[in-house]
C-alpha cells in the first residue's frame, strides 16, 4: 500500500483536541510544550481549556491545529508508526500545509508556529472586519464555480474560488457584496446550496496581498530543509521538495486557490497512493477524500482510541 499523511486545516479545531494524546505520550506532551515556548504564550492551556470564541480566533486556531497534528505525529511515533518509512507524501490543507512540512521535517515545529501566528495576524488585519466574506458553492463543479466568481467580480470588487474541496465543494471568497452576488449567481446556476460562511476574513484571495507580502518577509527569516517525503502544494497540486520552491509556494497560497480536489487526485491517480492517513484533529479531510477517491482508503488519528483504525490501514 502507497500512503500519504494529509493535515487538516481551519474549522476542524474543537476545545479539548490533543489533550489525550498529551496525557498519554510524553512526546506529544513536548509538542504543546516546544509551541508555547516558541509563542511566548500557553496555548495549550486554551487549547484544552477554551473559551472556544478566544480558540477560533485566526490567530491562535492556526498554531493550534498545528499543534494538535505535530503532538498526533508524535503519538504515532512512540507507537511504532513513523512517518519515514510509512509515507510516500505529505499534503495539507491551507495552513495544515505548514502541518505538514513540520512533520516531513522542512520546518521546525517553533517555526512553525511562529510563522502561523504571523500569517493569522496578517490575514486578519489584511481585510478589516465585515468588508470580506466566504461563501460554499455546493453541487457545482470547479469550472462552473469559478465562472460563478469571475461574473460576480465584474460588478465590482474581488471575488475568487479559494478552496476546490472537492467534487461540488467550492469556496469562493473576496469583497462581501461580490460573495453575495456570487451566492445569487449560483443560485441560478444550478448549484444545490449556496451560503456565505462563518468566517472572520476572506481567505485565499487577492484582498490577502498584504498577508503574503508578510508571509514573503517572515519566510525569508527561517531556515526550510529539504522534507524527507515530498510535499503536495496546495496551489500546484503537486510534489515539492526544494526548498526555496516550498518557501514560493506558501507565499503565493495566501492569496491562491487551495487545490485539495486536485492534489488529493494526483496522490490518488499518478502517485498510486490508496491509503490516507489523517493526522490531527476531527475527520474533515477523510470526507473529503472519500468524495475524491472513493476506492482509497482512510483513517484518522487525532486520539489514542485512534490508533487501532490507522494500525489496520497500515496493515500492522
Amino acid at each position: 500500500m502507497a500512503v500519504a499523511f494529509v493535515f487538516p486545516g481551519q474549522g476542524s479545531q474543537t476545545v479539548g483536541m490533543g489533550k489525550a494524546l498529551a496525557d498519554a505520550h510524553p512526546a506529544a506532551a513536548a509538542v504543546f510544550a516546544e509551541v508555547d515556548e516558541a509563542l511566548g504564550q500557553k496555548l495549550s492551556a486554551l487549547i484544552w481549556d477554551g473559551p472556544e470564541e478566544a480558540l477560533t480566533l485566526t490567530a491562535n486556531t492556526q498554531p493550534a491545529l498545528m499543534a494538535v497534528s505535530l503532538a498526533a505525529l508524535r503519538a504515532l511515533e512512540a507507537e511504532g508508526v513513523a512517518l519515514a518509512g510509512t509515507a510516500s507524501f505529505v499534503a495539507g490543507h491551507s495552513l495544515g500545509e505548514y502541518s505538514a512540512l513540520a512533520a516531513a521535517g522542512a520546518l521546525t515545529v517553533a517555526d512553525a508556529a511562529r510563522l502561523l501566528r504571523i500569517r493569522g495576524n496578517a490575514m486578519q488585519a489584511a481585510v478589516p472586519r465585515g468588508q470580506g466574506a466566504m461563501a460554499a458553492l455546493l453541487g457545482l463543479d470547479f469550472d462552473a464555480a469559478d465562472a460563478v466568481a469571475r461574473e460576480a467580480a465584474e460588478a465590482g470588487g474581488v471575488c475568487q474560488a479559494a478552496n476546490d474541496n472537492a467534487p461540488g465543494q467550492v469556496v469562493v471568497s473576496g469583497d462581501k457584496a461580490a460573495v453575495e452576488r456570487a451566492v445569487e449567481i449560483a443560485k441560478g446556476c444550478g448549484a444545490k446550496r449556496a451560503m456565505l460562511l462563518n468566517v472572520s476574513a476572506p481567505f485565499h484571495c487577492a484582498l490577502m496581498r498584504p498577508a503574503a507580502d508578510a508571509m514573503a518577509e517572515a519566510l525569508a527569516a527561517v531556515t526550510v530543509s529539504t522534507p524527507v517525503v515530498p510535499v503536495v502544494a496546495n496551489v500546484t497540486a503537486g510534489p515539492e521538495t526544494d526548498p526555496d520552491r516550498i518557501r514560493a509556494h506558501l507565499v503565493a497560497q495566501v492569496t491562491g486557490t487551495v487545490r485539495w480536489r486536485e492534489s488529493i487526485g494526483w496522490l490518488a491517480g499518478t502517485a498510486g497512493v490508496d491509503g490516507f492517513v489523517e493526522v490531527g484533529n476531527g475527520k474533515v479531510l477523510a470526507g473529503l477524500i472519500k468524495r475524491i477517491a472513493p476506492e482509497a482508503r482512510s483513517a484518522g488519528y487525532g486520539q489514542p482510541a485512534d490508533l487501532a483504525a490507522v494500525k489496520a490501514l497500515l496493515g500492522l
